[in-house]
């Protein structure tokens, strides 16, 4: 089954916190297999969580004025 990496992109001075807690939330659903909560010091105010599943993605909604994108691993090593 192929994996997919769910990028969710916030900026402002609450991003950080407000990717957090959706992050809290993303461990007990369906085909989640990991997660990273970045930030930039080039970018103040920019957080981004990049997350992998397997099978579909589930039904949420990212925090609002996040934008988000979603990607299918063709290759890892």
């Amino acid at each position: 089954m192929p994996e997919t990496v769910w990028y969710v992109e916030l900026r402002g001075e609450e991003a950080e916190a407000a990717l957090h807690r959706w992050l809290e939330q993303l461990p007990g659903q369906p085909g989640f297999a990991g997660a990273e909560l970045l930030d930039s010091p080039a970018q103040p105010g920019l957080a981004l969580l990049a997350s992998r599943w397997t099978g579909a993605l589930p039904e949420l909604t990212p925090p609002p004025g996040a934008k988000h994108w979603t990607f299918r691993v063709l290759e890892r090593r």
